[in-house]
């Protein structure tokens, strides 16, 4: 049974003389070719060379320091549990005396993962954390053809201390202006809360 009318008969007759020597087809190749020789490519060399990517772009994490260079992360796992992929992996441990400037609070992350193979850069891991710890910046994820390469952990996650990375283009002036009201629990530091400890017993 016919369902449409877009039958066509296909006709096999023989090659002319020009047409077994291809030099028609190959004539309009090369006039394809050479077409194409002036146009922009499609493509560019990465890496030698780079495109523009948006600024929203979200690419490898980043665990950030606070301004005395602690580690901010306080390994509470709502990261991990908010990770779609399940591809946030730590374990926690608890600070020991002399180390108030390697470490932001008492709780901290001995072992801090990430699966970059599982990982699918939603940003969730982002909003979930409540001490701003976690960021994904414009950085892109090195290939590696090892699996074991591509399970981060906190040598390639944390930033350095001195060489801190700049993630102020990504944040509105309204959050900026929001972290520095102390007042408010998500940006107080244990500095600042033993602060407002002894001001409130002083009144």
């Amino acid at each position: 049974m016919q369902l449409t009318n877009r039958k066509k008969v296909v006709v096999k007759k023989e090659m002319s003389l020009v047409e077994q020597l291809y030099l028609p087809a190959i004539a309009n190749g090369m006039t394809i070719t050479f077409r194409h020789l002036f146009k922009k490519p499609a493509t560019v060399r990465y890496p030698e060379v780079k495109r523009e990517i948006s600024g929203t772009y979200r690419g490898q994490h980043v665990l950030k320091r606070d301004e005395n260079g602690a580690e901010r992360c306080t390994a509470c796992g709502l990261c991990a549990v908010a990770c779609p992929a399940e591809a946030i992996t730590m374990d926690a441990a608890e600070r020991r005396k002399g180390d108030e400037h390697l470490y932001r609070e008492e709780k901290y992350a001995a072992v801090y993962e990430i699966n970059m193979l599982r990982c699918i850069f939603c940003g969730l891991c982002e909003e979930a954390c409540p001490k701003e710890a976690i960021f994904l910046t414009d950085r892109i994820v090195p290939v590696s053809g090892n699996r074991k390469d591509m399970v981060y952990g906190k040598d390639k996650l944390v930033e350095d201390v001195n060489h801190p990375i700049d993630l102020s283009e990504r944040q509105t002036p309204e959050v900026v202006e929001f972290k520095k009201d102390k007042t408010k629990y998500h940006n107080q530091t244990w500095k600042d809360r033993g602060n407002l400890l002894n001001e409130n017993k002083h009144h």
